[in-house]
């Protein structure tokens, strides 16, 4: 029957064989190997290899199941482990979901083309192409996430990420550096608003954007903003 959300581990249940206070993770046999050196012999994981694995299965539980299915058992099952292992990592079924999430959502870094126009173009197109396969999952999969803790999206980002400039932050103040553009005070919001446009849009779709709505975003909307015009836009 499979465990509620963060049940603990029970008493009766198989345990590995105890580790040395340093020793890395207790071997687990997996598949047999294939070719001449590992035919009929069983290969074996441990410590990152086996952490991994776990990560790869959770994502995958995830994705079909969303977080409802996201139990200790199914992701137990599709690594090929144990749940032992899994709750020795993460105690809570919400720790386990951030370890997956850090692992499968890259952090964008932010291109330097020379221009803002240039920057913040290639920033959202990497975007929208890395972003679009998971918008479904942020939406709908994680919506039995957010009713279970009481957050949102934001609490959830924030949890993912080291505090750090924004990427609008990052992209004004290279342009300010360059003379592009004045060293004034902006919102925050205007700072934000073309990485929120994209995201509400991919939320919207569901789907990659064309490019056509990511120059929009762009030369109508928040380059004119900032009082980029014409050739100045670069």
């Amino acid at each position: 029957m499979p465990e509620k959300a963060g049940e603990p581990e029970k008493p009766g249940e198989p345990e590995e064989a105890a580790e040395p206070e340093e020793a890395a993770e207790p071997e687990e046999a997996v598949a047999a190997g294939k070719g001449p050196a590992g035919k009929g012999r069983a290969t074996r994981r441990r410590g990152a290899e086996l952490e991994s694995a776990i990560l790869d299965a959770a994502w995958e539980v995830l994705l079909a199941h969303g977080y409802g299915g996201f139990t200790y058992e199914a992701i137990a099952a599709r690594a090929g482990t144990s749940r032992p292992v899994l709750y020795r990592r993460w105690a809570k079924r919400e720790d386990m979901l951030l370890a997956t999430l850090v692992r499968h959502l890259r952090r964008i870094e932010i291109p330097d083309t020379g221009s803002l126009r240039g920057d913040v173009l290639a920033f959202l197109r990497e975007v929208n192409e890395d972003r679009a396969a998971t918008a479904a999952l942020m939406l709908v999969q994680l919506a039995d996430y957010f009713r279970d803790t009481g957050t949102n999206f934001v609490q959830l980002r924030a949890a993912l990420s080291p505090p750090a400039p924004g990427p609008g932050e990052v992209l004004v103040a290279r342009a300010v550096a360059r003379g592009e553009l004045p060293d004034v005070p902006r919102a925050a919001r205007v700072l934000d608003l073309p990485l929120e446009l994209m995201r509400h849009d991919l939320l919207m779709e569901l789907g990659a954007l064309p490019d056509e709505r990511i120059v929009e975003i762009v030369d109508v909307v928040w380059l004119p903003l900032l009082g980029v015009t014409g050739e100045r836009a670069g």
